[in-house]
């Protein structure tokens, strides 16, 4: 086969996996745990699988905590496995307010001079010294995924959210790469309620920067 047809057939393949939709998924509030954490929180529990995420390996468990701050509470607040390294809680500005926290925006995992929040189990309470987050909305995806779409680890691009009558451009949108991933946006529950993420027809799609 002629090279230069070949090359042509792979540019146009690529342009057109370029325009494909971003997998949407909206985070609601939840908790990661360390061993130690959960243990004190479900003293001889194992972590109890309810439903598993599009990420290979992580899934929405059973348990669950009721988030307690200076000034309110919220209830029924997910665990997500499996358990880390360091607890964290990731919640939302309207959270934040909620609790009379004041969370920072950071990407998970970055938990420097972050404040802390007590944890209410049916077993036990717990106090976290700090590890309360309000994640900075983000893609995961594969190596492959960021050469298709031209992106590198640690990348913040721009994504639109077409296909309802709240379209949004969202701009440091981060770019998460590692071997495994599958290609999903996470945005939380005030980002999706400003774009009608959950409206029938909401897409995402890599968009130049003005």
């Amino acid at each position: 086969m002629d090279k230069q047809l070949v090359e042509n057939v792979v540019t146009r393949v690529l342009d057109e996996m370029r325009t494909r939709p971003i997998p949407l998924g909206i985070s609601n509030r939840h908790i990661h745990l360390s061993p130690e954490d959960f243990e004190r929180l479900f003293p001889g529990q194992t972590v109890t699988v309810k439903k598993a995420l599009l990420q290979p390996g992580y899934f929405a468990a059973e348990q669950t905590v009721t988030l307690a701050g200076p000034k309110g509470q919220l209830k029924n607040v997910r665990l997500l496995g499996p358990l880390r390294g360091a607890s964290q809680v990731e919640i939302s500005r309207t959270d934040a307010r909620t609790l009379g926290i004041a969370a920072p925006l950071r990407m998970s995992g970055n938990l420097a001079d972050t404040p802390g929040i007590r944890l209410v189990s049916p077993y036990a309470e717990i106090d976290l010294p700090n590890g309360v987050i309000v994640a900075q909305r983000h893609i995961h995806m594969s190596p492959l995924d960021a050469l298709v779409l031209r992106v590198s680890h640690g990348d913040n691009v721009c994504i639109a959210i077409e296909g309802t009558g709240r379209r949004v451009i969202f701009d440091d949108v981060a770019i998460r790469v590692a071997p495994g991933l599958l290609l999903e946006m996470h945005i939380d529950t005030d980002e999706a309620n400003a774009c009608g993420a959950d409206e029938p027809g909401a897409r995402a799609r890599l968009v130049p920067r003005a």
